[in-house]
């Protein structure tokens, strides 16, 4: 399957290294420097090959190359727009979180996939994670009785020298705050977990430590879902002196999973009241990743391979990643207008944020 990467900077690695693992004919890579494309073929050992041709225009890489799938890497407020244009040509596509910044790209996005027969993945990765692969199944198993009430809580650093690697980091326009950037795969898990149907958000966000940025560092928010079960976001990049944890908790009437380490990869607590030889295994599970985006883009491009193959939808499909972007967005709603949101929102932007901490 001929396959292109548009956008090599920071989480491109892992882009490569899932085409790599999974035998894609990797045709061509895009990016705007061209000491992005050098730096991320040299780390996998292609830099010398002929085959991949290196562009500086993604529409020219899509007219040319004609690849069949696409990953999308670029800044978060290109997305939209890259991923409709691959759309338009027929052309699989793989976007990196955030989806898009507003819920009328988002739709768009969906619309136009339906329409043209393409297959479109929201790259939530975390979703594969073999912890959460564990929950998952349990809860599928309805081993949790009915759910109460659960958390996840991001609780990150970002300095400056981070947000000094690209200008676009921190703005409304191109990347929004910490719960846009660094949380939203968390607060994927959270609502995928607890049914997706979302009745009320109240959210509050501040910028504490960051004043060079335009958008939010911490951020928590109150979610009542139409199942009944209520729970909390917490969200920040202001932890001193490095990451601490990426943490799910999942409370059941009859099951208790608390999914922890630095990106939701470890199994902390295991409780169920139908125990069963398996629950030995799992408590104590700790998969090894190499850094905080785990494991799971060589599981999600895997996925979008067979769906492409077998015309199903992707595991972690384009309402995925809607649905995710439409819980940051309430949030940020809720903290504009000091009230609680609704869902679902009709229309909303990270834009509409601007001047917010100014």
């Amino acid at each position: 399957m001929r396959y292109a990467l548009i956008g090599c900077g920071r989480i491109s690695t892992n882009h490569i290294k899932a085409a790599v693992n999974n035998g894609l004919e990797i045709v061509a890579v895009c990016d705007v420097l061209s000491e992005h494309m050098d730096a991320v073929l040299e780390k996998h050992g292609l830099q010398s090959d002929p085959k991949i041709r290196r562009y500086t225009d993604y529409k020219e890489l899509l007219d040319q190359e004609k690849p069949e799938l696409v990953s999308i890497a670029t800044e978060s407020g290109s997305h939209a727009e890259i991923a409709l244009e691959a759309i338009d040509r027929g052309i699989h596509v793989i976007i990196e979180k955030p989806m898009a910044m507003s819920i009328s790209d988002a739709e768009e996005i969906i619309r136009r996939s339906r329409k043209k027969g393409v297959k479109v993945s929201a790259c939530h990765q975390n979703r594969f994670n073999v912890a959460v692969q564990k929950m998952r199944k349990a809860l599928e198993d309805g081993r949790f009785g009915t759910l109460s009430h659960g958390s996840v809580h991001i609780r990150w650093n970002r300095n400056k020298d981070y947000y000094d690697q690209a200008p676009w980091r921190g703005t409304w326009a191109e990347d929004g705050g910490t719960l846009m950037n660094q949380c939203i795969h968390g607060i994927d898990l959270l609502r995928w977990t607890f049914g997706d149907a979302v009745d009320t958000v109240y959210g509050l966000t501040r910028q504490v430590e960051h004043p060079y940025l335009e958008a939010e560092d911490v951020g928590m928010a109150l979610v009542r879902f139409k199942n009944g079960a209520i729970a909390t976001i917490e969200g920040t990049v202001n932890v001193y002196p490095r990451n601490l944890e990426e943490t799910l908790y999942v409370f059941g009437q009859t099951g208790t999973v608390k999914i922890g380490g630095t990106s939701t990869n470890n199994i902390d607590v295991w409780d169920f009241m139908d125990e069963k030889d398996e629950d030995k295994e799992n408590k104590g599970l700790k998969e090894q990743t190499s850094n905080v985006y785990g494991n799971g883009h060589t599981s999600l491009f895997r996925d979008v391979i067979e769906a492409i193959e077998e015309d199903r939808e992707p595991y972690v499909d384009a309402v995925a990643g809607r649905n995710a972007l439409e819980l940051v967005l309430a949030i940020y709603k809720s903290m504009k207008e000091g009230c609680p949101v609704k869902l679902p929102l009709t229309d909303f932007a990270s834009t509409d944020m601007q001047g917010t901490f100014d």
